[in-house]
């Protein structure tokens, strides 16, 4: 398959952690458009990748509208088509609510939900249009039970809802039975969301992998969840 004939997938928080490994892990598959806030890391990456003809850089904050308009426009211009959308961008906070900033707090929040359901709205009607596609998002074990003083957990259980909620419009709302959805729900998994490297932890790229695996499955196959932990974690 040439460049041009091959998919396109789109990646937000692509600039580190699980976003890169993703995009490394499927750089053979797909074209990438991938996005972040950090212009320098996601250039350097989509040049690593193949540049322009193989991998967009698109700087974005998804918790700007206007940005994630532009991007799901850039991605069209580049490359005529989105096939699939990995909602990954994230950031995390210290546990307890007399921990980190409000400010703090409120980007957290947009960027993990807000930033999340505006990823949808920026590229569902295209994704409509085709009739195909796949969706995406990065929850987290912390999006399945809730954490002593985290309000991390909270944004996690929303990406969770987000993701079976889009799942429910698409298949009720839209009677599309071809656009999938998946939840991504990693465990500890060693990624610049910590501040000092956890021990006995995933890789980024154990999680690259099962993305990989939800999205080359069969068309009849729609994989809703997939939890992963390390062997090491015990909740």
């Amino acid at each position: 398959m040439s460049s041009a004939e091959k998919p396109v997938l789109l990646i937000t928080g692509a600039n580190s952690g699980i976003g890169a490994a993703t995009a490394r892990a499927v750089a053979d598959r797909y074209r990438l458009v991938l996005a972040a806030r950090r212009r320098a890391e996601l250039e350097s990456l989509a040049a690593e990748l193949g540049g322009p003809e193989r991998a967009l850089a698109v700087p974005c904050d998804v918790t700007e509208w206007e940005q994630v308009q532009a991007l799901a426009d850039a991605a069209l211009e580049g490359y005529g088509r989105i096939d699939a959308v990995f909602a990954n961008a994230g950031f995390g906070a210290k546990r307890g609510f007399l921990e980190e900033t409000v400010e703090h707090w409120r980007s957290m929040v947009l960027t993990n939900v807000y930033g999340v359901a505006l990823t949808i709205r920026a590229t569902l009607p295209h994704l409509l249009e085709r009739g195909s596609g796949h969706y995406l998002v990065t929850s987290s074990v912390a999006g399945r039970r809730a954490l002593p003083g985290s309000l991390y957990s909270a944004t996690k259980w929303a990406a969770t809802a987000i993701g079976e909620a889009l799942r429910q419009e698409l298949r009720q709302m839209h009677d599309n039975h071809a656009i999938k959805v998946t939840l991504i729900e990693p465990g500890m998994t060693d990624t610049p969301f910590f501040e000092q490297r956890p021990e006995a932890a995933l890789e980024a790229e154990d999680i690259a992998h099962a993305v990989a695996y939800a999205l080359e499955q069969p068309g009849r196959v729609d994989v809703n969840e997939i939890l992963i932990r390390p062997t090491s974690q015990p909740t």
